[in-house]
């Protein structure tokens, strides 16, 4: 991957409904190349998808929140486990394992203070294996951006 690809990246993640045409221009390419290039990046995993940026106030799910969890234990069988069950709750946008005192993060998205004590009781305390949650609820955001910094 060059430093044009990385353009190309760039601009795809801030507009990524723009036409190849308005693509090729922003980046100082032809037409031809950029779609290759595209195309390249697209069969290479690079580029794994295009979605919508929701608002998810507007959607619904007006609370955002980080949940940390610490597991009773560390063997293969109770990791595999937890990580399958977190992957198929719909609430759970990320999942993130972690050093430190913490082993994973959660960035959970619900539409009430009910509907989080539901996610609690009913998704994540079945589970098993949980020393600790540790919770923190999000009342502003400051920076939310999908767009990679410059490298070099």
């Amino acid at each position: 991957m060059d430093s044009k690809d990385r353009q190309i990246i760039r601009v795809l993640q801030a507009k990524g409904r723009m036409t190849n045409q308005d693509l090729a221009e922003a980046v100082n390419l032809s037409p031809s190349p950029c779609l290759r290039r595209v195309k390249n990046l697209e069969t290479a995993g690079v580029i794994r998808g295009y979605s919508a940026d929701v608002d998810a106030r507007a959607y619904g799910l007006p609370i955002t929140v980080f949940v940390r969890i610490k597991l009773e234990r560390h063997n293969e069988e109770d990791v595999r486990s937890f990580e399958r069950r977190v992957q198929m709750i719909d609430e759970v946008l990320e999942c993130h394992i972690l050093t430190g005192a913490t082993d994973y993060q959660l960035r959970v998205v619900v539409a009430d203070l009910d509907a989080y004590e539901d996610f609690i009781r009913n998704r994540i305390h079945p589970i098993g294996g949980i020393a600790s949650i540790d919770t923190s609820f999000v009342y502003s955001t400051v920076k939310n951006t999908s767009v990679f910094p410059r490298l070099g």
